[in-house]
């Protein structure tokens, strides 16, 4: 039986959120999870995010990530400090949501979660491959994901993607990821578009939006970190906010609208389709795979097809409402208890073909 978990986390992307909702599904399991954070130091939003989950030991760090500038001697430095917490925690299984990583020597099987990578970015978003900086890059990563038990991609779409890229892989499997529809709710919606991600990041194409926003009757609100000037921008930037704000304004928004170009599950969708939000999303396997009938899809590239889609919801509410309606019945199909069983599906089916266990088989055997 799984009783300990040690996961790693970078707290600087939708991992960390992911991270807490399956320590939060497994601590309520009676399972201990302890969570070693990578990337940078916590901020105080994340801390009370941790400290509210019971059963839940955080270690933190601020070593690089794998995908960092010149990140190498901080990889090492970081696979001795998750050694070191292997042997003082003395997990059942060790979760990796990094890469690199996997290739350590543990004593306790693996998992390894593609998220995403720098490679498959690169061509989803510049339609090229990766240039040849990323080559050391390239064959860590492909190093660590080939030495894990077991991989998990949060799409099939990815999967695919990862066995194209670095495979093959011993076992791997799909479990889309999950969020707590407790807190979201559909309030009463109001005129305007909202979004949320990264407005620096190419994938999440915010930039198409900000193209088109000034032409739309309603206003459209970005939640997010960025580096343009906003005085040049037709979007309304809220700037990063806090986990419970943008639950409250997915909560009012009538449209969420992310014409992504690379997203491999797509966390915010999910939030706003349990928030009754109608979507329009860029036209992606991925996408498509997890919200066919449920959203308006665009190619991210036609900013026009972005514009018509969105002004088709503003002006035809039963579209929209019905969308709304679809977006968050599919949406409640990404439940928690789904979520944790496919996991512990997984590390049982680790543990039942590890070593440790076939020698625990055979001594209860003799006896």
């Amino acid at each position: 039986m799984t009783r300990k978990i040690l996961m790693t986390a970078d707290t600087v992307g939708g991992v960390w959120n992911y991270s807490l909702d399956l320590a939060r599904c497994l601590t309520e399991r009676g399972i201990q999870v302890s969570l070693a954070t990578m990337g940078a130091l916590l901020s105080s939003d994340q801390v009370r995010s941790a400290e509210a989950i019971r059963g839940l030991t955080l270690y933190e760090s601020n070593y690089k990530l794998e995908w960092m500038a010149d990140p190498w001697s901080d990889v090492r430095k970081a696979g001795r400090w998750l050694l070191s917490l292997e042997d003082a925690v003395r997990p059942d299984v060790v979760h990796l949501n990094g890469f690199c990583h996997a290739a350590l020597c543990w004593s306790a099987p693996t998992v390894v979660v593609f998220h995403s990578c720098v490679l498959s970015w690169f061509e989803a978003v510049k339609r090229q491959s990766a240039p040849e900086n990323w080559y050391r890059y390239r064959q860590e990563v492909a190093k660590g994901l080939r030495a894990a038990k077991y991989l998990v991609a949060p799409t099939r779409a990815m999967l695919n993607t990862a066995n194209r890229l670095y495979g093959p892989f011993k076992r791997s499997i799909a479990i889309p990821n999950t969020a707590d529809a407790n807190r979201f709710r559909s309030d009463s919606k109001e005129p305007f578009v909202f979004s949320a991600g990264r407005l620096w990041d190419e994938a999440k194409n915010v930039q198409a939006l900000d193209r088109i926003a000034g032409e739309l009757p309603w206003p459209v609100y970005v939640a997010g970190d960025g580096n343009s000037n906003p005085s040049e921008s037709s979007l309304r930037r809220l700037g990063k906010l806090p986990s419970r704000d943008i639950a409250h304004w997915l909560g009012r928004a009538s449209i969420y609208a992310l014409p992504a170009r690379y997203e491999p599950f797509g966390l915010s969708i999910l939030e706003a389709a349990l928030s009754g939000c109608a979507l329009v999303l860029g036209d992606i396997p991925s996408l498509r795979e997890n919200w066919t009938d449920c959203a308006l899809f665009v190619d991210p590239e036609d900013p026009s097809a972005l514009k018509f889609a969105i002004q088709t919801l503003i002006d035809n509410p039963d579209q929209r409402a019905r969308l709304g309606d679809a977006a968050r019945r599919r949406g409640l199909c990404f439940d928690p208890s789904t979520f944790a069983d496919s996991y512990l599906g997984v590390y049982r089916e680790l543990l039942d073909s590890s070593p440790s266990a076939v020698s625990l088989a055979q001594q209860a055997f003799a006896s």
